[in-house]
Formats: C-alpha cells, structure tokens, sequence
C-alpha cells in the first residue's frame, strides 16, 4: 500500500539525499519510543516529532524540524504515534464460541476452567482450513487495534495430532508460538491424570516441540498442580522450548513460584499473590502479565499491578483472547481495564502492552521505537496516548505499520 493512501501522506521531492524504501513520518504530537534516552519519562516522549521508516526498521527519531529527506514522507497531522502492542497472550487456534457459557456467566454463574473441554470438542471436530481462517480473521482484528506482534498458544487439541496441528497452523501467522498441550487433562484421561502428563512429556513433546518456542502449562485446581506442572516444564526445557507458566488466575497456588523457579518468561494472570510470590516476581528475570480482559469477562477480582509495579516487577499487558473467559483482541481495551480497575497510570498501561510484552517474549527488535527496532508502529487519531483509556471503546487506532509496511 503506498503512503498516498494516508491522509496527509506525499512523496518527498527527489534529491541526492534520500535512499530507497525510507518512508518519514512528521508532525507527530506525540511520539513513544519507550526509550528514555530518546525523550522523557520511561516512554521517552518526544513532542513534534518525526519518524523516518527504513525498510523494515526504525532509521531514525527526533524532532520533526530536523526529519531526513526520504523515498515518502507521511504528514501525522498532530497525531500520536506509538509502538505496535504486543500481545504476549492468546489462544487463537479454536473453534466455535462459549456464548452459552458467558450468558449463564453474565447471569449469576461462577467460571471453572471446565469450559475448555467444550472448545477442545469443537476444535477437534474443524477442518485445518476452518482453524486456519479463524487465526487469520483474529490476527487481521488484532492488527487493526494496533498488534503488530502476538503470541499464539495450542491447548484445544490435547491430542498428539490436534497439538501438533493447532502449533503447525499457529506458526504461519507468528514466530511466537506456546505449546499448551497442558491446558487441561485431556477428557480421555480424566481418570488417569499422570498418564496424560506422561503422553504431554512424551510423544505429544515430541510431535510438538519443532513447531513452538515455548511451553506453557496452567497450574491451577481444576489443571495441573505444581508437581505435574514442574514436570512438564522440565521436559519442554530439555526439548529445547522456553517456559511460561499460566499461574495464580483462580486461586492462590504455586505456579508463580513455580515460574521464577523455571526462570520463565512470564507468569500470566499473577490475581491471586501472596506477598512472597510478589516478592519473587520482583526479584527475579520472570515478567507478570496480567490479563485483565479475563477478570473482565468473568467478574472476577481483578489483578493488583499497583501491588506488583510499587515492589519493582515488570509488568506486561495481553489480551488472553480465547473464546472462553477473554474474548477481546483489544489491546486498548485491555489498557482502560488496566487504568481504571487496575490501578495503573496510563503511561504505565501502555509501556505494559508494548515494552512489558515484548519482555515477557524475551524481545528487544519489538515494543519500542529507536533505531534499529522493527518498524511495527500505530498512528492514533488522537494527540496523545492517554487517549487509549480516556476514550475507551473508540477506535482510536487510524494506521498500522508492520515490519516496515502499511498493513
């Protein structure tokens, strides 16, 4: 798509200076880099500024006056420009959808993690075309929120095939692939939970592992305890796959323990902290991500990133889309739940869905913009990032960049 298809956007005049595939990007109102040395505060914030697009990466930032001569050159119209969010959370490979179990939700029913049974039921029955063109269709919807990276995990298959499959069907769509065949117990197994945690570290590992960079598990009552948890992880690690544990959503329990123990990634959901599992997250390499469409959708308590953030944790924001218990892509949307019931400022909610989740994806290309980053960036019709949670449910984003091109 060429920038004339911007409002604002024109072809810089030709001259000696400009080299090819340089695309700038002026009068910016407000510019986040999320890098302190760059501008101010930990967003480091440039006003009137300018970007200029070199390929696929970030050439150059700084004040909109002294923008480089380039290929094109994009007028942001007093707009803001931000870091494309990643979304460091998501199970997209399923099929069907949970209404009747968000109704009964909605109407005075408790959530159980029971309700993954019935998406392993129709996902199992849907073709690889159909499993397909639902991550597209998720990935395109999180894209024009502004996701220009996302983490997509199995865990609706829980079968050697359907795993395989779900990770298969995963890694055309991102890089950033989770092997969860330690969603639930498979319901074959319901009786025999330790051979099912046998077949996860065995064969369903073994089909699994060329296809994913991570391994996840749920520690929880209900999935998998610490012990069963610790094993599984344990495998994925020798198999070569990095660990991030879902932990603490519903109650209390070891898998943020767990997780520090592991030295994984991320520990996501982090509602349920004892001061000790605080403490770890803030002295260890582990990154919390919290998921606040989650408590959104199933009234539940929601996370204390106050708590985490005042101890010195890193703090990342996803969007756990899943038909389930968080049926949202919406960044954004997650960043206003994050500001209002979560006790986040707005700076701090939006360096969490960007800086945050690129560290809990153990990334340094993605989640900011200085020079040599990815050239994954969103142009908001709106001044400022604070705009993201001071408008909520408005569409804010108006461009996506991703890898250099205008999605």
């Amino acid at each position: 798509m060429s920038p004339e298809t911007i409002p604002g956007a024109t072809p810089d005049p030709a001259d000696g200076k400009k080299r090819a595939d340089t695309t700038a990007i002026t009068n910016i109102a407000t510019l986040v880099t999320n890098d302190p040395s760059l501008g101010s505060g930990p967003l480091g914030l440039i006003q009137d500024a300018a970007i200029v697009i070199d390929g696929d990466r970030i050439g150059w930032v700084g004040p909109s006056s002294k923008a480089p001569t380039t290929d094109n050159r994009v007028d942001a119209g007093g707009r803001a420009v931000i870091p494309g969010f990643v979304d460091s959370h998501s199970h997209l490979v399923f099929a069907g959808d949970r209404t009747a179990e968000f109704n009964a939700r909605m109407s005075g029913q408790s959530y159980s993690a029971g309700g993954i049974r019935t998406t392993v039921a129709a996902t199992r029955a849907a073709s690889n075309n159909e499993l397909n063109a639902n991550v597209a269709r998720y990935v395109r919807e999180a894209r024009r929120q502004g996701t220009t990276t996302i983490e997509i995990k199995s865990g609706y298959g829980l079968t050697t095939e359907d795993e395989a499959r779900a990770l298969t069907i995963a890694s055309v769509h991102t890089d950033e692939v989770t092997y969860l065949g330690a969603h639930v117990v498979a319901p074959e197994f319901a009786d025999h939970p330790e051979a099912y945690v046998d077949l996860v570290t065995g064969p369903m590992l073994d089909a699994c592992a060329p296809h994913a960079r991570w391994i996840d598990v749920f520690c929880e009552h209900g999935a998998f305890d610490g012990d069963q948890a610790r094993t599984i992880l344990t495998a994925g690690k020798r198999a070569g796959l990095l660990p991030r544990v879902h932990a603490n959503q519903l109650t209390h329990g070891p898998g943020v323990q767990l997780a520090v123990e592991l030295d994984a990634a991320s520990a996501d959901h982090c509602t349920h902290l004892t001061d000790a599992d605080v403490d770890a997250l803030a002295n260890g390499s582990t990154v919390a991500t919290l998921l606040p469409g989650a408590e959104f959708s199933t009234r539940a308590q929601w996370p204390d990133a106050r708590r985490l953030l005042d101890a010195g944790a890193v703090v990342a924001l996803s969007t756990d889309c899943n038909p389930g218990s968080s049926f949202t892509s919406s960044m954004p949307f997650c960043i206003a739940l994050a500001v209002r019931d979560m006790g986040m400022t707005p700076d701090e909610a939006l360096w969490s869905a960007t800086a945050g989740g690129a560290a809990a994806l153990r990334r340094t290309d993605v989640g900011r913009l200085s020079p040599g980053a990815r050239a994954n960036l969103a142009l908001l019709d709106a001044p400022s990032h604070v705009h993201l949670a001071y408008r909520p449910g408005v569409p804010l984003v108006s461009a996506v960049w991703q890898d250099g091109e205008l999605a």
